[in-house]
């Protein structure tokens, strides 16, 4: 009897074993749906870099060069100049060290917020950046022509900021090679009491994502030499270079010059080099360099330049006077510009204005 039993339960368990599988293998099976968003794959990022002083940075910027009149038009080429693979080459070949980048940000980001930043105009930003890289540059991007800032500086503080935010942000991770500067030549309603107000809001912003990177800080009035004592900088941050930019005597420089008004009369200006012409020059640079040393900041002169309209001798004996000065007080510079209107390089002929260049760098 109880074997039967036995025999009967198994028996039972077994049929209602099949039942179930048999109901199962008729269900279709949904699959699931996940819950959340799959987390992305991260993009691979450099190898951090020990940080860099900014008196051995600025040893980087020694001979440099501004591609001017490119990436600062409103749109790339209307003013003339498309940067090239090439003109990266020839300037790591001359012997020069570095490239400073003027961008004209303003126009390539939203007017309204969040002020996005065009990703492709980005991406033309991080070819050039590459292009520097990959000829043994340093390369300093700066903000170029942001005219609204001189007019309005307080109404534009937000888009600055949030363009700033970006730029920052996208290039945290590149190599300390690549420098930022904050504004060129800040001036009109933006003075110096508004650019010391605005350094201390933009400098935080930057350090969030780039806290040791080196930093280009130039005065109000143009970045110029009179305006370097009202310059208010956070002294704790080492990681600044302090830039000025000389155009003096302006209308032997900028002769001839089709945006400045009066120019025209200027034409034929030399510069001849005289002790007192070259007194002039020494009493500002002694002025930038005591102001160096009080602050205990290297100084990059990162403008200088003769327009073309100015006889070839001038612009010579001027260029190399320029160089020479700066040098001899540890100022690294920046030529105002490549091919363009003061240009050293020939476009039409792709070759250097080697008067000028010899100039910049005398044959050793």
């Amino acid at each position: 009897m109880h074997l039967r039993l036995l025999t009967l339960s198994i028996r039972s368990v077994y049929l209602a074993l099949m039942v179930l599988l048999t109901a199962a293998c008729a269900v279709e099976v949904t699959p699931a749906i996940p819950t959340s968003t799959p987390t992305p794959v991260p993009t691979p990022t450099r190898t951090p870099e020990p940080e860099v002083d900014a008196f051995t940075m600025n040893q980087r910027l020694a001979r440099s060069v501004n591609l001017g009149n490119a990436l600062e038009a409103p749109n790339e080429g209307e003013w003339g100049v498309t940067l090239k693979e090439e003109f990266f080459q020839v300037i790591h070949q001359k012997g020069f060290t570095a490239v400073r980048l003027p961008v004209r940000w303003s126009t390539h980001a939203l007017k309204e917020a969040p002020y996005t930043i065009d990703p492709e105009f980005f991406k033309r930003v991080d070819w050039a950046v590459e292009q520097a890289f990959a000829n043994n540059l340093a390369i300093v991007v700066n903000m170029h022509h942001y005219e609204e800032m001189a007019l309005d500086p307080t109404g534009h503080q937000a888009r600055y900021i949030a363009i700033w935010e970006q730029i920052a942000e996208h290039y945290q991770s590149y190599p300390n090679a690549l420098l930022f500067e904050p504004i060129n030549e800040p001036n009109g309603l933006l003075n110096a009491k508004h650019w010391n107000d605005l350094i201390a809001v933009v400098l935080p912003v930057i350090r969030t994502t780039n806290p040791t990177r080196n930093i280009v800080i130039g005065p109000a009035e143009w970045n110029g030499v009179r305006a370097l004592d009202e310059l208010t900088l956070p002294p704790d941050d080492r990681h600044i270079i302090v830039t000025f930019h000389y155009y003096n005597p302006f209308q032997f420089t900028h002769q001839g010059a089709e945006w400045v008004q009066g120019a025209e009369s200027w034409l034929g200006t030399e510069w001849k080099g005289s002790s007192a012409e070259k007194q002039v020059l020494q009493y500002d640079f002694k002025q930038v360099e005591q102001w160096a040393t009080d602050s205990q900041r290297p100084i990059f002169m990162g403008e200088f330049g003769a327009y073309s309209k100015a006889d070839m001798n001038s612009r010579v004996r001027w260029t190399a006077f320029m160089a020479r000065e700066a040098e001899a007080r540890n100022f690294s510079w920046s030529y105002w510009e490549f091919c363009s209107g003061f240009g050293l390089y020939d476009l039409t002929t792709s070759k250097w204005r080697e008067e000028l260049v010899q100039a910049l760098l005398p044959p050793q």
